[in-house]
């Protein structure tokens, strides 16, 4: 399964933001519209999903959504990526200068 890159933006007067909780609640709907389409029979779109429910419901995702602001506020680009190795998650945040 490819991992999941999550892109936050940091909202200005002109451009609005979007948090990592953001991009992973829109990713995990536009994930289940997929899944009703096809009628559930993409296995790799359910993974997609399950990685979704996973981080959304870990403490690490509070963590991670708390970070990348605090990077995002310094005006920095951040990245984090949600991946699943041997079964578990593994989230990683990724900072551009």
């Amino acid at each position: 399964m490819d991992n999941i890159n999550l892109e936050p933006r940091y909202s200005t007067n002109e451009v609005p933001g979007r948090c990592i909780k953001c991009l992973a609640e829109e990713n995990l709907n536009n994930c289940l519209l997929e899944l009703l389409r096809s009628g559930g029979e993409d296995s790799k779109l359910a993974q997609r999903y399950e990685m979704l429910i996973t981080f959304l419901k870990s403490p690490e995702a509070h963590k991670l959504r708390d970070e990348s602001e605090k990077y995002l506020a310094e005006g920095k680009e951040v990245t984090v990526s949600i991946d699943f190795k041997k079964g578990k998650p593994k989230y990683k945040l990724r900072v551009n200068k």
